[in-house]
This record gives C-alpha cells, sequence and structure tokens, in this order.
C-alpha cells in the first residue's frame, strides 16, 4: 500500500533547535570547517588529473588509466543520495564526519598504491566518501542559517569554487615536479584533519534517534541506475560506440533499476529519495536547472582551453589560469548575489537573469573562430561564468528553502546529484559533437583520407604539442576544425540553456525561511509553492 509519508519519526525538540538562531560568531567557525571540507571535495580530482601521466608512468596498466577517474566518479555519485538520507535519519553532524574519514582514509591508501588496481580500489574508497562531503556541507549550511541569510556565506563557497579551479591544475603540477605523485593524496590528509577538529569543537547539532529502517532496496536500485548512467555518459562515443550492445544494455539497466526504484518509493515508510518532493513545483524546476548548469559548467571547462591551447596557442604549464575568466565572472557575480538575496529576500529574479546570460554567453563564445582574440574569447567567457554565478548558489538556495527541515539532507544531495549527473550528460554529449564536427571537417579540408595522409591518428585527440610537428597545412585544417567543432558544442549548449531558461519563468517567489517574523518556516514555504 503506498505510504504518503516522506520522513521517519522526528523528535520535536529537532526541528525547533535547529530553527534556532545561531550567532554570527559560532557560524563563522563552523564554516572554517565547512569551507575547507569543500575545498578538500573540490581540489581532488583537478590535482589529480594534472600527476596521472607521472602516476602511469610509475605504477604502469596504462590500459586501466580511465578507471582511476571513473572509479573515483562513480563511487561519488552513487553514494551522494545516500549520504544526504543518511544525515536526515541519524544526524547530519554524524553523517558528516563519517564521510570525512572515509575520504581521508582512500587518500592515504591511494598515495600507498603500489600498482593500478591497488589505486583504482583506493580511489573508489575515497569517491565513497566525497559524496558525502559536499551533501554535509549544503545541508548543514541549511541547518544552521535561515535561507534570507545564506546569502552572507555564499560567496565564501564561489570562492572556494575558483580556488580550486584554477589552483588546482597549478598544485598538481607543483607536486608533482618538486615532491612526488603520492602527495596528490597526501595533502588532503591535513586538510581534512582541520576540517575534522574545526566540525568536531564547533558544529552543535541535536542528537537524533531514529527507529527508521533504511531503504535498502531503494539504495541498491537507485545507486544501479546511478552508476548505468554514469558509466553510459563515461564510455558512450570512447570505449564502446553509442550503439554497441554494451552501451544500450546499460541503458536497459538503468531504465529498468530507475523505473523500479521509483515503484518501491512510493511504497516504503522511509523512502531513499521521496518522490513527493518532486510535487514541490520550485524544487522540480531548480532540479531541471541545476542538471543544466551542469551540462554547460562541466562541458565548458573540458573544451575551453582545448581551444585556448590549440587555436590560441596558449601554454598548457598554467591550465587552470586559462578559466580564470569564467571564474571570475561567477565569483564577482555570486557575492552580488548573495547579499542582494540577504537584503531583499527576494530571489526569483535571479534564476531567470541568469538562465539567460549564460545562453548568451554560449551563443556568444560559439562565434569563437581561428582570428578570435585571447582578450575577446576571455569577455565572453566573463560573460558565461556570470550567468553561472546568478544560478551556482541560488538553486541549492531555492531546493532547501522548497523542504522541510527534516528533508534538508535528501534535498542537498539530490541538488547535488542533478548538478553532477548534468555534468556527466555535458562532457560525454559535447565530446561526441566535437569530435563528429572536428572529423568532418578535417576531411572536408584534407580529403577522406586526411588522418592518413595528414599524420592526425585520431582528430578529436591532439596535443598542441604533437600538432606542431605537422605540417602547417594540416595544422591549418586542424585550428579550423577545432573552431567548427567549439561552435557546435557552445551552440547545442546554448540549445539545452534555452530550457533552463523556461524553467526559470515558472519559479515561484516563496518567501524564504527567516525572512519575517513569526514566520511559519518550512510548511508554508511548501504549501506556496506545492502544484
Amino acid at each position: 500500500m503506498s505510504q504518503s509519508k516522506t520522513a521517519g519519526p522526528v523528535p520535536e525538540d529537532k526541528t525547533a533547535e535547529e530553527e534556532q538562531p545561531r550567532s554570527p560568531r559560532e557560524i563563522r567557525l563552523v564554516m572554517v570547517g565547512l569551507v575547507v571540507t569543500m575545498l578538500l571535495a573540490m581540489l581532488d580530482n583537478l590535482i589529480v588529473g594534472t600527476a596521472m601521466p607521472t602516476i602511469v608512468g610509475d605504477l604502469g596498466g596504462a590500459e586501466h588509466l580511465s578507471w582511476v577517474v571513473t572509479a573515483y566518479t562513480l563511487a561519488t555519485a552513487a553514494s551522494t543520495p545516500i549520504w544526504g538520507k543518511l544525515g536526515d535519519l541519524y544526524g547530519r553532524k554524524g553523517a558528516f564526519l563519517t564521510s570525512i574519514v572515509i575520504f581521508l582514509v582512500g587518500s592515504a591508501l591511494s598515495g600507498l598504491s603500489q600498482n593500478m588496481n591497488e589505486l583504482i580500489g583506493f580511489r573508489a574508497l575515497q569517491g565513497l566518501g566525497a559524496g558525502g562531503l559536499m551533501v554535509g556541507v549544503m545541508s548543514i549550511m541549511g541547518a544552521l542559517v535561515p535561507p534570507r541569510d545564506r546569502g552572507k556565506y555564499q560567496g565564501m563557497f564561489a570562492a572556494v569554487m575558483a580556488l580550486a579551479t584554477i589552483g588546482g591544475p597549478l598544485a598538481g603540477g607543483f607536486i608533482t615536479d618538486h615532491l612526488s605523485w603520492h602527495w596528490t593524496f597526501y595533502i588532503n590528509l591535513p586538510l581534512g584533519v582541520i576540517a575534522l577538529a574545526v566540525v568536531v569543537v564547533t558544529l552543535k547539532l541535536p542528537k537524533v534517534h531514529n527507529n527508521a529502517r533504511i531503504d535498502y532496496l531503494g539504495a541498491i536500485l537507485l545507486t544501479v541506475g546511478i552508476t548505468s548512467l554514469v558509466l553510459i555518459t563515461t564510455w558512450g562515443g570512447q570505449q564502446y560506440a553509442w550503439g554497441s550492445k554494451e552501451i544500450l544494455g546499460l541503458a536497459a539497466l538503468s531504465a529498468a533499476s530507475l523505473i523500479t526504484f521509483c515503484y518501491v518509493e512510493q511504497r516504503v515508510d522511509e523512502p531513499m529519495l521521496p518522490l513527493s518532493l518532486f510535487k514541490n513545483l520550485n524544487f522540480t524546476l531548480v532540479s531541471i536547472i541545476g542538471f543544466i548548469v551542469g551540462f554547460v559548467m562541466f562541458g565548458s571547462t573540458v573544451f575551453l582551453p582545448l581551444y585556448q591551447q590549440i587555436v590560441q596557442g596558449a601554454s598548457a604549464t598554467n591550465s587552470g589560469l586559462l578559466l580564470m575568466p569564467m571564474m571570475f565572472g561567477m565569483l564577482v557575480v555570486s557575492l552580488v548575489v548573495g547579499q542582494a538575496v540577504t537584503k531583499t529576500g527576494k530571489y526569483r529574479i535571479f534564476p531567470i537573469i541568469g538562465t539567460i546570460v549564460m545562453t548568451g554567453g554560449l551563443i556568444l563564445l560559439s562565434t569563437m573562430g581561428t582570428e578570435t582574440s585571447s582578450f575577446t574569447s576571455a569577455c565572453w567567457m566573463i560573460v558565461l561564468g556570470a550567468g553561472m554565478g546568478f544560478l551556482m548558489q541560488i538553486t541549492m538556495l531555492v531546493a532547501q528553502n522548497s523542504v522541510e527541515l527534516k528533508d534538508m539532507g535528501v534535498a542537498s544531495s539530490t541538488a547535488t546529484l542533478f548538478r553532477t549527473i548534468g555534468g556527466s550528460f555535458g562532457v560525454a554529449l559535447f565530446g561526441a559533437l566535437f569530435n563528429n564536427r572536428v572529423t568532418d571537417t578535417m576531411k572536408e579540408r584534407l580529403g577522406e583520407h586526411a588522418s592518413a595522409g595528414g599524420g592526425v591518428k585520431d582528430p578529436g585527440q591532439m596535443s598542441p604539442a604533437a600538432l606542431r610537428k605537422l605540417p602547417e597545412a594540416v595544422q591549418d585544417a586542424y585550428h579550423h576544425a577545432v573552431s567548427n567543432g567549439m561552435h557546435t558544442v557552445f551552440l547545442c549548449g546554448a540549445g539545452v540553456a534555452v530550457i533552463a531558461i523556461a524553467a526559470a519563468v515558472f519559479l515561484r517567489e516563496v518567501p524564504l525561511r527567516g525572512a519575517g517574523k513569526g514566520e511559519k518556516p518550512a510548511e508554508s514555504s511548501l504549501e506556496a509553492a506545492a502544484v
């Protein structure tokens, strides 16, 4: 029989205590631990990615290289919703600290790896902990700070994101060159210990006594569905053709798992992901917007440096710096929007502006050609970054404001999951479009046997150093091919971003909790935004 419950028994004093205002000093102290943890979550892949060639040279097993990244990504994506639910059921502080410990143990073991198989296994363990880092940060933030006041602190997280994107590759290169690749993992340990100590000492949340049973079947089905989706986007067009039996089999498995998951979630007392959350119009719409933001952001960060290195001749040494204009636009706008939301209590206009600006930035980037200057492309990147700056924190804010406090973890993990899955699809779709357009352009300019005659074995994967060794005619053809590929990628991204504009227009202006005295904080938001 279908159940209407969306959460298990919650003590009366739990919600009351979480709604009590915290002193600015208490929040600032906790923020230190949260910011360091978020830095851990974002830095890891960026630092490790820079060191991967050295790691492969030391451990061997180049044929398993992709699994070092895939194992981490799979474990992170699959565990994200589970961590959110565990925090809601048994206490956010305990779940958060556990995820940090698992992440640090995985980091230490990864640094001690003696072969590629060990590294893959320990990276999966590390990813399991990483799934709870971002969710823990956002759900604890949601429990401590009323949505209206959250803008005061969201600039910190935007700054961390910019720092990680720019500093990650630089730190990875420096560590690899001057220490050893092992320290790309060991660097997490002192940061993690600081985060643990700060959170243990400063974070005070009520203990939760909950007799609800974990939805194990739902957790398994959701894990299988998410894992299959990530594998499709990781392998599709790379290891296997999109129409291969492996990819089609994964698609069928994912569809079957997720459909069965939806069936099960409507028939258990404590669902892993309460589907009733999606009856809330705002929650559903910001989930769609979050998916598209991930789609655009991750796709852009993969292909923009490629264009700058191949066509504009930028150095790959400081690859993180290539994205600085986009990060700058994101950071500045995020800070301004955060303060505006705190001051006015209004937020609906910002997703609308953000989605329009983001779409405009993608259209501008689609106009880049072989003669586009670095200054011009930087300006277009600032526009794209500004658009995402309107959206990055607002989508999480609206998602959290759309649920009761007892579902804060699930709301945070769902918003994070949609953005992660969107990023996976963005990289996969953009990659397929880019490679096809580059290949077609090379054939148009050099003939059907361009790869054999021109020396370009894989038109979609050509390093700047290898390109410089080829004849000038081939280099010129490849510059045009990459420019055409970028045109297709960003024009497609703009088309997808239009969906985000439509979703933003239909958002409703629901009063933010903490916006007025005597306001019923959770239920009023739910009733106002529910369909």
